[in-house]
């Protein structure tokens, strides 16, 4: 059975479940809670380990054969474009269909999180380089640490060459390892999206969000279904572009109900590697880039969310200024996201609404109720922009094995 299914199966038993069980219960919610807790930290469990050997492996690969800084300029420029591209979508969107107003609430906001630049730049060179191995959400600080040992042992092949056996005995562990729990996780997922969908019935039924969330849905097909095929078509020359969207729905479908871009990466991984063929000294430096930094999902998501509150508050037209303003700061700050996995583009949202001020520093309190399909679809977003990305970079490097459809997982 092809693992999408299987993750499609899931999906559906998990949104059985979740309108088979008493609602209201609080002991029902509590364990699904837990359960989903639990099952969210199986799925990252090995997520270091994997990405910690594999970049060891492809740095030193790349770095051989002097593709490195081919492939790193080819990764941060599709990072910025992606991300660009979401952006503009996002700000498009909102722009040309005016959304219904949010009624105004009076809560009070008890935090508002600020990203501090210094401690995520101090954070990627802890005290000893081993403690870089402890850092479960900002994945940059591990990556560094392996590309300091992978430039390294490319230096010296022959005196190096016990490190990197053993870095590539453990990378190929750690990745039958992560296959069998990306298989378990699609049994455990069925938790997360019953989850999920309780959640999602409290926001959806008022009908409040309604309209917010179709827009999110609509641009999610636009991007999927004709941006990005457009430019696997055109930059790759790839006659058959919607190939990597169907090696990318299971990938698609764990990130959208966990929310969570880091989960998806053992799934993702083994999708780049035996749907798309791309080789692993390609996939396993680009695709932890694009998770850190191609955010594009959360800037789209916290663009529209942002101008929704602003029309919540006003009926005056925004001044061109403001939508340059808004455009800019959700852009910029998007690349800085890498250290919350999870939750993110919430948070992105929290930040713009206090920068902007002039009265509107808690009015992201509108939309806190509809969090979580926020932060879905930013996740949603995210993972297809890291599949395409990756699969673009090993195309133009000349790092993958085509493989029949027929064959894909």
């Amino acid at each position: 059975m092809k693992v999408w299914i299987k993750y499609l199966l899931g999906l559906v038993l998990g949104v059985a479940a979740a309108f088979i069980l008493p609602r209201g219960n609080a002991v029902c919610l509590e364990v699904v809670t837990f359960l989903t807790e639990l099952f969210i930290r199986i799925g990252r469990y090995l997520v270091i380990p994997l990405i910690f050997t594999s970049a060891i492996i492809s740095i030193n690969k790349l770095r051989s054969s002097k593709l490195l800084w081919k492939t790193a300029g080819l990764t941060f420029l599709i990072v910025v474009i992606s991300s660009l591209i979401l952006t503009t979508v996002g700000l498009i969107s909102i722009l040309i269909v005016k959304l219904p107003r949010i009624p105004i609430t009076v809560d009070v906001a008890t935090e508002i999180y600020h990203l501090d630049v210094k401690s995520l730049i101090l954070s990627l060179f802890p005290y000893s380089g081993f403690e870089a191995l402890r850092e479960g959400s900002f994945l940059l600080v591990c990556l560094v640490f392996a590309f300091i040992i992978g430039w390294e042992s490319a230096s010296e092949e022959i005196a190096f060459k016990p490190v990197f056996a053993l870095a590539d005995s453990l990378s190929n562990l750690f990745y039958n390892i992560a296959n069998f729990v990306t298989e378990i996780m699609a049994v455990l997922s069925i938790a997360i999206v019953c989850y999920w969908t309780i959640n999602f019935r409290t926001i959806i039924e008022p009908g409040i969000y309604t309209s917010m969330i179709i827009m999110f849905a609509v641009d999610f097909v636009i991007v999927a279904g004709i941006i990005y095929p457009l430019i696997i078509h055109f930059v790759c020359h790839d006659p058959h572009p919607y190939k990597v969207l169907y090696a990318s729905l299971a990938p698609l479908i764990l990130s959208f109900f966990s929310g969570d871009s880091n989960i998806v990466i053992p799934l993702a991984n083994r999708h780049c590697r035996e749907s798309l063929g791309i080789r692993r000294r390609c996939r396993g430096f680009t695709y932890p880039i694009f998770s850190i930094f191609a955010r594009g999902g959360s800037a789209l998501v916290s663009t529209i969310s942002f101008i929704l509150i602003w029309c919540s508050y006003s009926s005056l037209s925004i001044p061109v200024t403001d939508i340059l303003w808004i455009f800019g700061i959700s852009f910029g700050l998007s690349f800085l996201l890498g250290g919350i996995p999870s939750g993110g583009a919430f948070i992105l949202l929290t930040i713009i609404c206090d920068r902007y001020a002039k009265g509107f520093e808690t009015s992201f309190l509108l939309l806190k109720p509809a969090s979580l399909v926020i932060c879905s679809f930013a996740a949603l977003f995210d993972t297809l922009t890291a599949m395409v990305g990756s699969y673009i970079v090993a195309v133009k490097t000349k790092m993958v094995e085509h493989h029949s459809i027929t064959h894909f997982i």
